[in-house]
Protein backbone atom coordinates (compact mmCIF):
# COMPACT_ATOMS: atom_id res chain seq x y z
CA UNK A 1 0.00 0.00 0.00
CA UNK A 2 0.77 3.90 -0.23
CA UNK A 3 1.86 5.43 2.78
CA UNK A 4 -0.57 7.93 4.73
CA UNK A 5 0.63 10.95 4.28
CA UNK A 6 0.54 13.98 6.83
CA UNK A 7 -0.79 17.23 5.34
CA UNK A 8 0.75 19.71 7.18
CA UNK A 9 4.49 17.82 6.84
CA UNK A 10 3.99 16.08 3.55
CA UNK A 11 6.07 12.62 5.15
CA UNK A 12 4.20 9.51 6.15
CA UNK A 13 2.54 9.38 9.34
CA UNK A 14 3.31 7.66 12.19
CA UNK A 15 7.08 8.13 11.64
CA UNK A 16 9.65 7.66 14.64
CA UNK A 17 13.15 7.69 14.24
CA UNK A 18 13.04 9.37 10.74
CA UNK A 19 11.20 5.18 9.80
CA UNK A 20 8.00 4.64 9.16
CA UNK A 21 6.75 1.13 8.15
CA UNK A 22 3.62 0.66 5.50
CA UNK A 23 1.50 -2.46 5.13
CA UNK A 24 2.65 -5.21 2.32
CA UNK A 25 -0.21 -7.37 1.34
CA UNK A 26 1.21 -10.55 -0.59
CA UNK A 27 -1.15 -11.41 -3.90
CA UNK A 28 -3.48 -14.19 -3.35
CA UNK A 29 -2.23 -17.68 -3.40
CA UNK A 30 1.43 -16.82 -2.00
CA UNK A 31 2.37 -19.72 0.25
CA UNK A 32 5.34 -18.36 2.81
CA UNK A 33 7.16 -20.24 5.44
CA UNK A 34 8.43 -18.13 8.34
CA UNK A 35 11.69 -18.60 10.49
CA UNK A 36 9.74 -21.89 12.67
CA UNK A 37 9.13 -23.50 8.84
CA UNK A 38 5.34 -22.78 9.40
CA UNK A 39 3.85 -22.71 6.22
CA UNK A 40 0.96 -19.74 5.76
CA UNK A 41 -1.31 -19.58 2.35
CA UNK A 42 -1.95 -15.54 1.94
CA UNK A 43 -5.34 -14.19 0.60
CA UNK A 44 -4.66 -11.10 -0.30
CA UNK A 45 -7.09 -9.80 2.65
CA UNK A 46 -4.26 -10.07 5.42
CA UNK A 47 -0.77 -8.01 5.96
CA UNK A 48 2.20 -10.22 5.15
CA UNK A 49 4.71 -7.69 6.77
CA UNK A 50 5.47 -4.12 7.22
CA UNK A 51 8.10 -2.48 4.86
CA UNK A 52 10.11 0.64 6.32
CA UNK A 53 10.20 3.41 4.66
CA UNK A 54 12.68 6.45 5.33
CA UNK A 55 10.94 9.83 6.47
CA UNK A 56 13.09 12.82 7.10
CA UNK A 57 12.54 15.58 10.09
CA UNK A 58 10.71 18.57 8.94
CA UNK A 59 9.95 22.23 11.26
CA UNK A 60 7.70 24.00 8.91
CA UNK A 61 9.96 25.79 6.54
CA UNK A 62 8.17 25.44 2.91
CA UNK A 63 10.84 25.04 0.24
CA UNK A 64 7.98 26.81 -2.57
CA UNK A 65 8.18 29.71 0.36
CA UNK A 66 12.15 30.10 0.12
CA UNK A 67 12.21 29.73 -3.54
CA UNK A 68 9.58 32.45 -4.04
CA UNK A 69 11.30 34.55 -0.85
CA UNK A 70 14.90 34.14 -2.74
CA UNK A 71 13.68 34.77 -6.58
CA UNK A 72 11.68 38.40 -5.45
CA UNK A 73 13.31 39.89 -2.27
CA UNK A 74 16.50 37.68 -2.80
CA UNK A 75 18.27 41.09 -2.72
CA UNK A 76 17.09 42.15 0.74
CA UNK A 77 17.92 39.08 2.41
CA UNK A 78 14.70 37.75 3.24
CA UNK A 79 15.38 34.47 1.89
CA UNK A 80 18.05 34.35 4.80
CA UNK A 81 15.62 35.85 7.43
CA UNK A 82 13.25 33.15 6.49
CA UNK A 83 15.77 30.08 7.00
CA UNK A 84 17.37 31.19 9.94
CA UNK A 85 20.55 33.20 8.95
CA UNK A 86 20.10 36.68 10.55
CA UNK A 87 23.35 37.45 10.00
CA UNK A 88 23.69 36.73 6.50
CA UNK A 89 19.87 38.70 5.50
CA UNK A 90 21.32 41.46 7.10
CA UNK A 91 24.62 41.22 5.48
CA UNK A 92 22.16 40.90 2.38
CA UNK A 93 20.21 43.50 3.30
CA UNK A 94 23.00 46.40 3.52
CA UNK A 95 24.81 44.86 0.72
CA UNK A 96 21.83 44.69 -1.82
CA UNK A 97 22.81 41.37 -2.12
CA UNK A 98 26.33 41.68 -2.51
CA UNK A 99 24.85 43.70 -5.86
CA UNK A 100 23.10 40.90 -6.95
CA UNK A 101 25.69 38.24 -7.04
CA UNK A 102 25.06 37.28 -3.55
CA UNK A 103 21.28 37.11 -4.27
CA UNK A 104 21.75 34.74 -7.39
CA UNK A 105 24.30 32.48 -6.07
CA UNK A 106 21.72 32.20 -2.89
CA UNK A 107 18.91 31.34 -5.69
CA UNK A 108 20.79 29.03 -7.41
CA UNK A 109 21.75 27.19 -3.56
CA UNK A 110 17.98 27.36 -2.53
CA UNK A 111 16.81 25.61 -5.27
CA UNK A 112 19.05 22.78 -5.68
CA UNK A 113 18.08 22.04 -2.11
CA UNK A 114 21.79 22.77 -1.03
CA UNK A 115 21.20 25.83 1.66
CA UNK A 116 18.30 24.73 3.93
CA UNK A 117 17.27 25.62 7.33
CA UNK A 118 19.49 26.67 9.78
CA UNK A 119 18.10 23.90 12.45
CA UNK A 120 19.05 21.16 10.23
CA UNK A 121 15.51 20.37 9.22
CA UNK A 122 14.46 19.28 5.84
CA UNK A 123 12.24 21.45 3.82
CA UNK A 124 8.32 20.93 3.46
CA UNK A 125 8.26 19.67 0.10
CA UNK A 126 5.30 17.81 -1.81
CA UNK A 127 5.71 14.14 -1.02
CA UNK A 128 5.49 13.28 -4.82
CA UNK A 129 7.44 15.98 -5.61
CA UNK A 130 10.91 16.97 -7.06
CA UNK A 131 13.30 16.39 -3.92
CA UNK A 132 16.53 15.97 -3.74
CA UNK A 133 18.32 12.55 -2.66
CA UNK A 134 21.83 12.95 -2.58
CA UNK A 135 24.14 9.79 -2.95
CA UNK A 136 27.59 9.76 -0.87
CA UNK A 137 30.51 7.16 -0.85
CA UNK A 138 30.78 6.19 2.11
CA UNK A 139 32.67 3.06 3.56
CA UNK A 140 29.42 0.58 4.10
CA UNK A 141 28.73 1.72 -0.19
CA UNK A 142 29.54 -1.20 -1.91
CA UNK A 143 31.43 -0.51 -5.16
CA UNK A 144 31.76 -3.21 -7.58
CA UNK A 145 35.57 -3.57 -9.47
CA UNK A 146 35.77 -3.07 -12.88
CA UNK A 147 37.07 -5.71 -15.22
CA UNK A 148 38.57 -5.29 -18.46
CA UNK A 149 38.65 -7.90 -21.17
Amino acid sequence: DEPKIDNSTQEPMNCTNHTAYVQCLPAPNITCKDHLGIEKVFTGQEVGFYKPIVCRNVNGYSYKVAVALSLFLGWLGADRFYLGYPALGLLKFCTVGFCGIGSLIDFILISMQIVGPSDGSSYIIDYYGARLTRLTITNATFRKMQTYP
